[in-house]
């Protein structure tokens, strides 16, 4: 191991705000620290100092389970200083569909980078066999892993290294499954138990470089210039977030209210997008779940909300009325993707398939779509149980996608092995990419509520809601008439509104607190000085460089892919037309000069 340069805690205090730069290579299990402050002055923080940063290594041409392809983990100057600000952004290559790869997670990791004084982690290269990284303060240490490399279950991964390394309280514990091991596409990354960086892939690319986890933690302590002002504007925010109602439905139900208001508005994802309305979400909705099956809310650290719903579902593992209790958390997306979308409406069933995915270590969205493009492949014919290995799949059937997911990640024959690429790569193979319902060649998040969720997917810099929340825009046109020329402003907007509070990776439940007035106030009160324009100019440069980094990882406008079935089921806003969609498409790309 080496130390290119230790930043001491003295001059890390210099000046407002930590900008220190961890390099991890993992091939010869070496490490640097180095002090970015010129990157942390212009772009903050998170997504804004990861582009810059992988603009910076990247390689023409590595491929996304390269060995010098960089995974890169950043926060924000806010990150453990105020309320919800809570998440780390991770950039690197999707394995999944080539492109950009950009995933969040909450928990307890970026106060714990920040507390060991690494804002930003940086990964490269590939070790010969499985390592953990161990980071506690300005130590670094690579342990073997060989002892918990295929191990079942990511939850008994954490288990393991808790009894190993120190740090309680102030430490995050990240980790793959047997996914990530074995390459699935769309493996995810566990942190903490209930939180994740889930799509796009980072599990296999973790997995590519032999790494099983990053423990992380430390005792530093972050201090403010004036800490008047900033005790003043904490309490101000603070205040905002809970005794205000713009964050009740966080807490209250969680993102699971949604399911009854979007089958209400006929737009959840139902049978592979056959439907948008599902007759069985009255026993699947967050107020079901929430009358019989939670039993207490969890926290991102630094988060007064609560927003993690957790469940328990009891089963018997013999005759003689003997029972575990699992604690599974649940959320909107994972109860359409393996509930309403699989035409499963046992909420008892759901939980299974949750707390399945969760210890193989998959993106459930993933998964979700691709095992009801499966049935649908098996009920039209296109494909028969040779394929399967028997196994019948039948909406609803919820014993069967049990084992289908296990048989996803075993990958005993060339068709799961083709599931386990994603949904764009099996339905070449097999055929059916007409109701293989991706945009940008990521499977969809549960929502089917116009043009703007379709636009926003497709045009978004990771494909995700979370870009823009184009099914917003839907809700807004739904209510009053809209042309779509107001609805690409609004995603516009948006776009460069979430670019910015990435950079200083705000949750983004929290969105409408974190106003620019109140993001300005919060940044003086601990030194840092912006105005309204640069943090909006912020947002539209790093927008302009994602998109920079797309292309460069082979990105094309005229390669989106649109499949049929988005213009064969009716949407909340009514019946779309593929030609409106793509007219929209270009006046999108032609406002943003892209």
């Amino acid at each position: 191991m080496t130390a290119e340069k230790v930043i001491t805690t003295t001059e890390k205090y210099a000046i407002p705000g930590l900008t220190n730069v961890l390099y991890l290579d993992m091939t010869d299990r070496s490490y640097s620290i180095v002090d970015r402050r010129d990157l942390y002055e212009k772009y903050l923080g998170g997504s804004g100092v990861a582009v810059n940063l992988m603009l910076e290594e990247y390689k023409e041409g590595t491929g996304p389970l390269d060995p010098e392809m960089p995974v890169i983990l950043s926060t924000g100057p806010l990150s453990g200083v105020y309320p919800t600000c809570t998440k780390t952004v991770a950039l690197f290559r999707s394995p999944l569909n080539g492109e950009l790869g950009e995933s969040y997670a909450g928990g307890h990791l970026a106060m714990s980078m920040r507390f060991a004084g690494c804002e930003t982690i940086v990964i490269k290269g590939a070790s010969k066999y499985p390592l953990y990284v161990s980071v506690h303060n300005d130590k670094v240490r690579f342990r073997d892993a060989s002892s918990i490399w295929n191990l079942s279950s990511t939850i008994d991964v954490g288990k393991i290294i808790r009894d190993v390394e120190p740090g309680a309280g102030r430490r995050s514990i990240i980790r793959i499954g047997p996914a990530g091991e074995k390459g699935v596409k769309y493996a995810s990354v566990n942190v903490d138990t209930y939180r994740h960086f889930g799509r796009l892939g980072l599990g296999a690319v973790f997995g590519a470089k032999k790494l099983k986890a990053i423990v992380i933690s430390g005792d530093q302590e972050i201090r403010s210039p004036d800490h008047t002002a900033y005790k003043k504007q904490y309490k101000k925010l603070y205040d905002t977030i809970v005794k205000t109602g713009l964050m009740e439905k966080y807490h209250n139900l969680g993102t699971s209210e949604n399911v009854l208001v979007l089958n209400e508005l006929r737009g959840l994802p139902t049978r592979n997008l056959q439907g948008t309305s599902f007759e069985g979400a009255e026993t699947i909705s967050g107020e079901h779940f929430a009358d019989n099956y939670l039993i207490r809310r969890v926290s991102c650290a630094g988060c007064p909300i609560g927003c993690i719903h957790v469940a328990m579902l009891k089963r018997p593992f013999s005759k003689a009325h003997e029972y575990e209790t699992l604690n599974i958390s649940y959320d909107f997306e994972l109860i359409y993707a393996l509930g309403s979308n699989l035409g499963v409406e046992d909420p008892k069933a759901v939980l299974e398939l949750i707390d399945a995915c969760e210890k193989t270590g998959v993106d459930i969205i993933s998964m979700g779509v691709v095992l009801a493009w499966a049935t649908e492949m098996l009920q039209k014919k296109k494909i028969s149980t040779e394929e399967t290995l028997g196994l019948e799949l039948n909406w609803g059937d919820a014993a069967a996608y049990l084992r289908a997911i296990e048989l996803v990640v075993r990958a005993p024959n060339e068709f799961y092995a083709a599931l386990g690429k994603g949904v764009v790569y099996a339905s070449k193979k097999y055929g059916g990419e007409e109701f293989a319902i991706h945009l940008g060649g990521l499977e969809i998040p549960g929502y089917h509520t116009g043009l703007g969720n379709i636009l926003g997917l497709t045009m978004g810099v990771r494909h995700s809601h979370l870009d823009n929340a184009g099914y917003s825009a839907d809700q807004k046109a739904f209510n009053k008439e809209m042309s779509d020329e107001e609805i690409i402003d609004m995603l516009i907007k948006e776009d460069d509104l979430r670019c910015m509070l990435n950079s200083l990776t705000i949750c983004l439940f929290a969105r409408n607190v974190y106003t620019y007035e109140n993001v300005i106030e919060a940044l003086a009160a601990i030194g840092i000085r912006k105005t309204e324009e640069e943090l909006k100019e912020l947002g539209r440069d790093t927008l302009k460089k994602k998109y920079e980094l797309k292309k460069k990882f082979g990105f094309s406008f005229e390669n989106l892919a649109l499949p049929k079935r988005f213009f064969e089921t009716a949407s909340t806003t009514g019946m779309l037309e593929e030609e409106r969609v793509k007219k929209a498409l270009e006046l999108y790309r032609k406002k943003r000069g892209l």
